[in-house]
């Protein structure tokens, strides 16, 4: 563990419970609907996490002393292994905005069902998705669709980053509307993900149940 996790002072209950060791595995934080306003909860509890800039840009506001310019950074985070967060940070350094995306990016980290839904392969490896999710974003329409092994990753490469950092390696996706936006796009892969953990229950009204 390091230095700066060991001197880490939480500031929220969900914090505390982790410090103390009374909740040890993020799958805990989730199953019990718990907030996470901490990133050091994540450095704790997910130390594997790793990151990626997906894309980089300049941002200019026009003030009463002149133009300002400040980069606005996106970042994807995840384990590779079912947990993945996406993260945006402006500032007027790089780096600066680089570091706030991260810690956005933790803060947003979801869980990811994994599985195989395809009925051309029906293995027990959770290398795809168990069933076809949707996530919209501005005009970016994104949908996920579970495949074989074998089959890769068929999307554009921003949706690519996010999907590899979830830790699925198989998928068929459909999309429509301005993908060239990386950052709907990005963000509607990320809202197709967090789907796989919401369900809808049809109720039968002929069967009374």
């Amino acid at each position: 563990m390091s230095s700066s996790l060991e001197e880490w002072v939480p500031r929220t209950r969900l914090g505390k419970m982790v410090k103390e060791g009374k909740i040890v595995s993020i799958k805990e934080i989730f199953d019990n609907n718990l907030v996470i306003k901490e990133p050091e909860i994540v450095d704790y509890l997910l130390p594997d996490l790793k990151y990626e800039v997906v894309d980089v840009s300049i941002v200019q506001k026009q003030t009463d002393a002149g133009e300002l310019t400040r980069f606005r950074a996106l970042v994807v985070a995840g384990n590779f292994n079912g947990y993945v967060g996406i993260g945006f940070g402006k500032a007027k350094q790089l780096r600066q905005a680089i570091e706030k995306a991260l810690v956005d990016a933790k803060l947003n980290i979801i869980p990811v069902r994994r599985g195989c839904g395809s009925w051309e392969c029906l293995c027990k490896d959770p290398h795809s998705i168990p069933f076809a999710v949707a996530g919209k974003v501005g005009s970016v329409y994104i949908r996920l669709l579970p495949a074989p092994k074998g089959t890769g990753l068929v999307a554009g490469d921003a949706a690519k980053v996010v999907l590899r950092y979830a830790g699925i390696n198989d998928v068929w996706t459909f999309t429509k509307g301005e993908t060239r936006t990386t950052l709907n796009f990005v963000s509607a892969t990320y809202e197709a993900l967090k789907n796989t953990y919401k369900f809808v229950t049809v109720y039968d009204w002929s069967r009374g149940q």
